[in-house]
């Protein structure tokens, strides 16, 4: 496979074996978020249930982009990925995919609805947060802290608004409908009796939803360690994308240099020139390289990774300099360069991809997952976050919570917590019904507790591993 020795490829297909066992754990453990309504509000068999699941994960995986997956691989700065020792790259793998892997099943064989977005986050941070103490990193933070901020703002905020938004919902739903469809939604599921078709048709609906979102959300974090993986261990075939010819770089490359060129520098900041003069390099590198003959339309593969390492600090920079606000630019200049740093149709097309074989793989990893192991914390979300069994609507207002979330949340690229949003949902719906005091008090805790560790606890993990697997390997 790519004419690689022996060594590197058995890495590789380890590596690559793991991730797919990441996104297997993943499909059991986060199942539970979108069977357990109507399992528990009997509309649909179990078996029924997990298999229609694990398809529409499948299915959201497969159509959902790779804004999410990028967001995963651009957590961690460049700087991490250019160390051109592959064993290195390998135990950055190793140590992020075995933490997130030992914390996912600890967490599932306790039951508890833990995150797999913040396993994942925490394990990548535990790996930077190592590497910037490591004697070959010159480049200062191993973790691209403006991206992590960004993460943590989406995963901190989904679950308050969906604790906020199911009873709103709720509240609604109370005050719109009459009297005899109401006693019918709030009233309790009976015993092996499947619901009015009306309300199956709805749950259903809700179901699909939120397992199509999961998978366009939660399965883009494994196309996004597979892309890691991939950029580490074998840069010379996947820092670039391949469908790109890299001639076509000159034309963006040229328009950022003249719109950068009109900016007056004696009005930025010291920081904001030193990103300036950056960007000016890294273009005038890029274009050295371009200018010279292509075979084949590709750059040579020894240089592959130095003009994605070139690509990313012009979009960075860009982008900084745009926020900070400084540059006088007019209005046709700010929306080419916010283009260019931010756009797939800018200069990130050529390092923002992923081929069709890693989703795929993804899809089919976090779909036959979603069909096993999913009763333990089905108990858990279905039976004891409220003192009262799930009803119909707050079943269905839970479900669209989270579907609606975790939608919005995927067009914008950024990854949240499934889990957290669905169960903070239903415990806005118990509250909506009878107050706080309708949680059972238990659970909640060891949800919180589990939330809350999750990042220290991974972070120290990985970092650890990353650590050992350097002096290993």
């Amino acid at each position: 496979m790519f004419g690689l020795e022996t060594d590197i490829f058995l890495l590789l297909a380890f590596s690559i074996l793991a991730a797919c066992a990441f996104e297997f754990v993943n499909g059991f453990h986060d199942t539970a978020n979108a069977v357990a309504t109507v399992i528990y509000t009997n509309s649909l068999k179990p078996n029924i249930a997990v298999i229609w699941s694990g398809f529409m994960n499948f299915c959201g995986v497969f159509f959902g982009g790779i804004a999410v997956a990028m967001g995963i691989v651009n957590l961690l700065p460049v700087e991490l990925l250019i160390d051109q020792n592959v064993y290195h790259s390998a135990a950055m793998v190793f140590s992020l995919l075995f933490s997130a892997i030992i914390w996912n099943l600890g967490t599932w064989y306790f039951g508890l609805p833990s995150s797999s977005s913040h396993t994942l986050i925490g394990s990548i941070l535990g790996v930077g947060l190592a590497f910037t103490f490591m004697p070959e990193n010159n480049g200062g933070t191993g973790v691209n802290w403006s991206k992590a901020q960004e993460l943590f703002m989406s995963l901190l905020t989904s679950p308050i608004f969906g604790f906020a938004l199911a009873i709103i919902i709720m509240f609604i739903l109370r005050r719109s409908l009459s009297k005899p469809i109401r006693d019918v939604i709030f009233s309790e599921p009976k015993k092996n009796q499947a619901p009015p078709m009306w309300i199956r048709a709805i749950l259903i609906t809700t179901c699909t939803l939120v397992s199509f979102f999961h998978g366009s959300n939660d399965g883009q974090k494994g196309v996004g360690l597979v892309m890691l993986i991939l950029i580490g261990i074998v840069p010379a075939h996947f820092a670039l994308d391949g469908a790109q010819d890299p001639a076509l770089m000159k034309k963006d490359l040229i328009g950022i240099e003249q719109a950068m060129s009109r900016i007056d520098s004696s009005r930025l900041s010291i920081s904001d020139r030193g990103h300036l003069a950056t960007i000016k390099t890294e273009i005038g590198t890029l274009l050295a390289q371009i200018e010279k003959p292509l075979p084949e339309h590709h750059l040579p593969k020894d240089q592959r990774m130095n003009a994605r390492r070139s690509l990313l600090l012009i979009s960075r920079n860009t982008k900084t300099i745009l926020d900070n606000g400084q540059a006088n630019l007019n209005v046709a200049d700010h929306a080419y360069l916010k283009m260019q740093s931010g756009s797939e149709k800018g200069i990130r097309r050529y390092t923002d991809y992923a081929p069709d074989w890693v989703i795929l793989m993804i899809s089919l990893s976090l779909g036959l997952g979603t069909m096993v192991g999913w009763k333990r914390i089905v108990v858990t979300i279905g039976e004891k976050i409220g003192k009262q069994h799930l009803t119909y609507a707050q079943g269905a207002s839970a479900e669209l919570v989270a579907a609606s979330t975790i939608g919005v949340s995927s067009y914008l690229g950024l990854p949240v917590s499934t889990t957290h949003v669905l169960s903070s949902g239903i415990a806005g719906a118990m509250v909506a019904s009878k107050g706080v005091k309708n949680l059972q008090g238990g659970t909640i805790r060891n949800i919180v507790i589990a939330w809350v560790l999750t990042l220290p606890v991974t972070m120290v993990l990985s970092g650890t591993l990353y650590v050992f697997f350097r002096w290993v390997l």
